[in-house]
């Protein structure tokens, strides 16, 4: 492994900006140092759970099942998450223009930039979806567990796997995690008060007296007065 690692142009601005700067080319020439065909081989295996055809091909499943289902509101959920969460990635490679640990070598021969990983916030955006659909419907705490722990293990595996080829920095992985919580967190936070601004809608339509309501006003329920319990004087 004769490789050069890429350092960027400017040192210093680089450990300003990022603190990790010695950490991530440590793991990076360490990894690069102990590829071989074999370790390379299985790594782009684990690779693939994080591919733009994976990803593809399990949207496209889970588009036609909803639509089958008419389940409007997660198809447009899946849509909006995850597609909409690794264009948003792209955008970000664009603006940070990072280069990859290396770019070529043996086993790599990478091509556009690093900053975030887009096969493990890909990883994170559709396997953390996943987890928010299914989790309403688990009802014993063993299987959350079961299907939480299933679904980080897919995302770091896709992670470690980006990391051992070569392909991203440490903080590369990490930030393309912490990225793809964070848009995963703002779609639930839309869709939830859509679906609460739909109930009120619904609610007034069939009832419009409600519509006259003021939000700050409360409806107060009749309550019963308790009734006093009856003195009987004590005999003489």
């Amino acid at each position: 492994m004769t490789d050069a690692l890429l350092l960027p142009q400017n040192s210093m601005a680089w450990v300003v900006i990022n603190p990790l700067s010695g950490t991530d080319h440590g793991i990076a020439t360490w990894f690069h140092a102990h590829l071989t065909r074999t370790f390379a081989a299985v790594l782009r295996v684990f690779a693939e759970f994080g591919s733009g055809e994976w990803i593809a091909l399990v949207l496209a499943c889970l588009v036609l099942f909803f639509i089958w289902k008419r389940w409007w509101p997660s198809l447009v959920t899946l849509v909006v998450a995850v597609p909409g969460g690794m264009l948003l990635n792209e955008w970000l490679k664009l603006a940070v223009h990072r280069q990859r640990p290396f770019v070529a070598g043996p086993f790599v021969d990478w091509s556009g930039y690093s900053f975030a990983s887009g096969h493990t916030i890909g990883a994170t955006l559709l396997y953390g979806q996943l987890l928010l659909f299914v989790m309403p419907a688990l009802k014993t705490r063993n299987w959350r567990i079961l299907t939480t722990s299933g679904a980080v293990l897919l995302i770091a595996v896709v992670g470690f796997s980006r990391i051992a080829l070569g392909a991203h920095f440490l903080t590369d992985v990490l930030a393309g995690i912490i990225l793809g919580i964070a848009w995963l967190l703002v779609c639930f936070v839309v869709v939830r008060r859509m679906h609460q601004r739909n109930f009120r809608s619904a609610a007034v339509e069939a009832f419009p007296a409600l519509e006259a309501l003021s939000v700050s006003e409360a409806v107060l329920a009749p309550v019963e007065q308790p009734i006093q319990q009856l003195r009987i004087p004590k005999a003489d």
